[in-house]
């Protein structure tokens, strides 16, 4: 969503870069690049207006022209001033001090309230709670089935004892699903009320009538973040009729240009919770301000990864692997490898996982073409190989690369392709598991792919043929000294100037090996 608009941004930027000193035709310039940039972005317009004039001030301050860099401060500026336009520090959920917390989603039909009730629930039950799905939009035709069939694929509580297509009081069902939340132990009540597709009175009444009837401790109001500017009138039109307390967005995976994201949370005053971005029931988290402007600035979301990666993989997993490769590469299998694959994918998109780490927006479009089915291949190569195949794929022959290529439906050069992968990753991670570092670059020997240090190595001892003498008259005096007095020493015993016994330094020869070898 925010793709045009970190290139825009990170194309300004570039401009910036290798100057000493921004003068005030630098910083008009930038101004007006962002302004274009934010505005393409589908931004409002008094939130553009805000955010520039903040940038222009702190940047025409002290602030950047006593810094070392000022085209970085710059960049740090506007990574905190969109901070600020996203809502600031991430807002957590309120919970009632007396179980069951009330949680009241409201919007517009077809922004997505529905699923994202499912996924909000499964969400809270991943935090340890028992949320229930409470079905109060009665008008839309199926809406109760449609809640069920995602309680179900979440895994949490329903309540909807109205058939709904027009039939019930949702009044009354808001009212009793508490009762029942008390009685069946559930902690939280996530409560799907009915939108429209426009805003009317009927619309607000019913949903000032549910919020009066269940006094909710959030009401969440769900918007499209792919409808741009209307977002905005929509939101500011519930807080003034409804009131609410946060902001979730839904399809933020969209192709849409993302404006009513950086605007809502400026315009109504009230911030972002929430970003649902994709179709599956994990695409959804709890929103952070610092980490979206990060990845809008293409700075990457190394927290987020990690989250996940925490989520997904066990502590004494990695543990048991760690200790695996620690002992020597040949302890890494193929089904160590299968294992770890999987883990990965559990994780989500790969290409999602890429857009999160540092500077990956210069290989946006190699990480789009990514074929996410390369994994299932991988992983069906590996599964059509025996178990002792798996364990010692050094065994792996012409005529049993034809038979696994013929189980997985590849051709045999992707098996030998994988084989020969799987054995420089395995060298790779057991040297780094050992203490090796990563191979190839400084001070870590042997990285592949990375230009290796052995050539470097020795072009550095060409060079350091002949020691330079300092510039400085009274250090080189002293160097001149220093070497006279080695020279002495090694002439008294050895170069370390201590005795040699009887062996006199004119009769010594070298070994014959030795000789051999310097010519």
């Amino acid at each position: 969503m925010f793709d045009t608009l970190s290139d825009r941004l990170a194309s300004t930027f570039k401009n910036l870069r290798g100057k000493g000193r921004l003068s005030e035709a630098d910083i008009d310039a930038t101004a007006r690049e962002i302004r274009i940039a934010l505005l393409e972005a589908d931004v409002a317009l008094p939130v553009v207006r805000a955010f520039i004039k903040q940038v222009k001030e702190r940047a025409t301050g002290s602030e950047v022209s006593q810094a070392l860099n000022p085209a970085q401060q710059v960049i740090k500026i506007v990574n905190e001033e969109l901070i600020g336009i996203l809502g600031g520090e991430t807002r957590r959920l309120r919970f009632a001090k007396t179980a069951p917390t009330v949680i009241m989603l409201a919007g517009l039909q077809g922004a997505g309230k529905t699923t994202l009730a499912g996924k909000l629930g499964r969400w809270l039950k991943g935090q340890g709670h028992a949320p229930l799905l409470v079905a109060c939009d009665l008008q839309r035709p199926n809406a109760v089935n449609q809640l069920q069939v995602v309680s179900e694929r979440a895994a949490v509580a329903f309540y909807g004892p109205q058939p709904g297509n027009g039939v019930g009081d949702p009044v009354q069902v808001a009212k009793d699903s508490i009762e029942y939340a008390r009685t069946k132990q559930h902690d939280v009540v996530i409560v799907d009320t009915a939108g429209r597709l426009g805003i009317d009175q009927e619309l607000m009444q019913q949903a000032a009538d549910i919020r009066d009837a269940v006094s909710p401790d959030e009401v969440l109001f769900v918007v499209d973040a792919m409808i741009g500017q209307d977002a905005v009138n929509t939101a500011e039109a519930f807080r003034d009729g409804v009131g609410f307390d946060g902001v979730v967005l839904s399809k933020l995976d969209g192709d849409a240009r993302g404006g009513a994201a950086l605007s809502v949370a400026h315009v109504t005053g009230k911030q972002i919770m929430f970003a649902s971005n994709g179709e599956k029931l994990d695409d959804f988290d709890a929103f952070h301000p610092d980490r979206m402007a990060s990845r809008i600035l293409g700075m990457g979301d190394m927290l987020s990864l990690i989250e996940k990666a925490e989520q997904t993989f066990s502590q004494a997993e990695a543990e048991k692997m760690a200790a695996k490769l620690a002992k020597g590469p040949k302890e890494f299998t193929l089904d160590d490898f299968l294992a770890q694959m999987e883990q990965v994918r559990k994780m989500g998109s790969i290409s999602k996982l890429l857009g999160m780490l540092p500077g990956m927006g210069q290989m946006k479009d190699q990480i789009n073409n990514l074929d996410e089915r390369e994994v299932d291949r991988t992983a069906a190569i590996i599964k059509s190989m025996t178990p002792a195949e798996r364990q010692e794929p050094t065994i792996i022959n012409g005529s049993r690369r034809a038979r696994i290529a013929k189980g997985s439906g590849v051709d045999v050069s992707a098996v030998k392709g994988l084989v020969e992968r799987f054995f420089d990753a395995r060298k790779m991670m057991s040297k780094m598991a050992q203490g090796g570092g990563m191979p190839g670059m400084p001070g870590m020997p042997g990285m592949p792919g990375m230009g290796g240090g052995g050539a470097r190595k020795k072009k550095q001892v060409k060079q350091a043929k002949g020691k330079r003498k300092s510039g400085n008259p009274m250090k080189r005096k002293a160097e001149e000294e220093a070497a006279a007095a080695r020279r002495e020493a090694a002439q008294a015993g050895n170069p370390l100037g201590l005795p040699q016994g009887d062996q006199e330094p004119q009769n010594f020869e070298l070994p014959e090996e030795f000789k051999k070898f310097m010519g």
